[in-house]
């Protein structure tokens, strides 16, 4: 065999681990029929089913490449132990992403108080695990819960990842309580910040685009589920001219392939602006590894090797290796740890 190709790792910012089991058979029509599969599939998980079936799609991820995982975590406290076991079994860098839900969703996902999920924040901590502030989204937190998790994330120096604009409905019905878009509540309650992750941003407008690049916050992209759900293309382009800094997430998991992440990100862009290399190469390797680990806090996140006697990488020069990855190869051809 050819001598196997160190290379930087790639970080998962947005995953939730638990879906991986939905992947072909949780269909309906749009995305909050898939929502009532989803929820359903949530109801039934006990630590030990997390701990089994979480590692069994941590070693996953980790042989396609991703070194690091942030897990949007709401299935509530015990789980999120389990979790945190599952990583370190699967040998992937962990940060428990864990979740604040005041309304919606199922009774194992909420919290009573603000005080009460903090307390659960600060035993993880206790524990050793890394954490972050991750208000659901303001369909789940009313503005009050939302002010007090950016001063609290502010604070104590933790990173806080938030869905936002990812479906219009969720739009409409944030206009219709607040009188503002999603990205617009979270700016006026504290939620946004260089240490802030808005995953998804679908359908942010150009005034939303414009308070996450003057604030410094990140996006999370995760092509392949909003294909998947239909949620529509990131404003790849409009991101872009704006300079707000991007990584990705595998979400729901119905395809664990960072390489397939960055290169749909790269097509959606491509489609939007008609041309080619819209992001080159070294800032899709950034988008998949170095911004992803500063949306976690991380300050490194593990290397991969990388097979160039690959069948699919036959007659690729070394200089091109890095660019023929993200242009046409698989997770295959990342050669399993250990």
């Amino acid at each position: 065999m050819t001598d196997a190709v160190t290379l930087p790792g790639f970080v998962d910012a947005h995953s939730h681990a638990f879906q991986r089991a939905l992947r072909g058979r949780a269909a309906g029509n749009d995305f909050w029929a898939w929502r009532e599969g989803m929820l359903a599939e949530a109801e039934r998980h006990t630590p030990d089913i997390v701990r089994r079936l979480y590692e069994a799609t941590y070693r996953e991820l980790r042989a396609a490449g991703f070194t690091a995982v942030g897990e949007f975590h709401y299935l509530g406290l015990d789980t999120a132990f389990a979790a945190a076991e599952a990583a370190d079994a699967a040998g992937l860098a962990f940060v428990c992403l864990y979740v604040a839900y005041a309304r919606g969703g199922l009774e194992r996902m909420r919290q009573p108080s603000v005080a009460v999920y903090l307390t659960e924040v600060e035993r993880l901590r206790e524990s050793g695990i890394a954490v972050g502030v991750a208000p659901h989204s303001v369909r789940a937190c009313p503005r009050e819960w939302l002010v007090e998790l950016g001063r609290y994330a502010a604070a104590e120096g933790l990173v806080l990842h938030v869905h936002a604009d990812e479906q219009p409905r969720e739009i409409e019905e944030c206009l219709a309580e607040h009188g503002r878009r999603p990205v617009e509540l979270l700016a006026e309650t504290g939620c946004l910040g260089e240490r802030t992750t808005v995953v998804h941003a679908t359908h942010a407008n150009g005034a939303e685009l414009d308070l996450l690049r003057d604030s410094g916050s990140t996006i999370c992209v995760c092509p392949t589920t909003e294909a998947d759900l239909g949620d529509g293309f990131v404003p790849a382009i409009r991101i872009l001219h704006r300079g707000i800094p991007l990584c990705i997430g595998s979400d729901s998991n119905v395809r664990i392939d960072p390489l397939e992440e960055l290169r749909q990100l790269e097509g959606i862009a491509r489609r939007q602006d008609g041309r080619r290399g819209v992001f080159d190469t070294d800032a899709l390797w950034t988008i998949g590894g170095a911004n992803g680990a500063r949306s976690l806090g991380l300050d490194a996140w593990g290397e991969i090797q990388v097979d160039p006697g690959h069948h699919s990488l036959d007659g690729v020069a070394a200089e091109h290796l890095r660019a023929a990855l993200v242009a046409g190869c698989g997770a295959d051809v990342v050669l399993s740890p250990g």
